[in-house]
């Protein structure tokens, strides 16, 4: 696999998929990107760049972001394995999926019961969340 930014030569592991494109972390972090899950300034950056362009739900979402998306909406909540298991994805391409919807405070991790599931986060919390009500 290469980083479609400096094409070096990387393993899946190392690799990070933005709109569609392959980058290395170092190439990642160039653009302004985060490839951890918990990030609040990339949570803070990815939710101002879809708010400034005017986008709603679930435009700009590549494909497979939308697929994750949908899923999770669709059954209300989900664990990551369910996801993996219904998407037919490794952990590794579902982190991947789920790093843009998590810092665009598009979907969440809730714990319920000692177990984590994926959630949507709906309009009415996501102004609680940011402080609008």
């Amino acid at each position: 696999m290469q980083c479609s930014r400096c094409h070096k030569e990387i393993t899946e592991s190392q690799a990070y998929v933005n709109k569609g494109k392959v980058y290395c972390e170092d190439c990642l972090m160039d653009i302004g990107l985060s490839g951890r899950e918990c990030d609040p300034w990339a949570t803070y950056v990815d939710h101002r760049t879809r708010e400034q362009a005017g986008m709603k739900g679930t435009e700009g979402l590549t494909e497979m972001e939308r697929q994750v998306y949908d899923f999770v909406k669709g059954k209300g909540k989900a664990t990551r394995q369910e996801a993996m298991k219904a998407l037919k994805m490794t952990d590794t391409e579902l982190q991947l999926q789920l790093i843009p919807l998590l810092h665009a405070d598009m979907v969440k991790e809730k714990s319920e019961g000692g177990q984590q599931f994926l959630v949507v986060i709906d309009a009415s919390h996501d102004q609680f969340h940011r402080g609008k009500v």
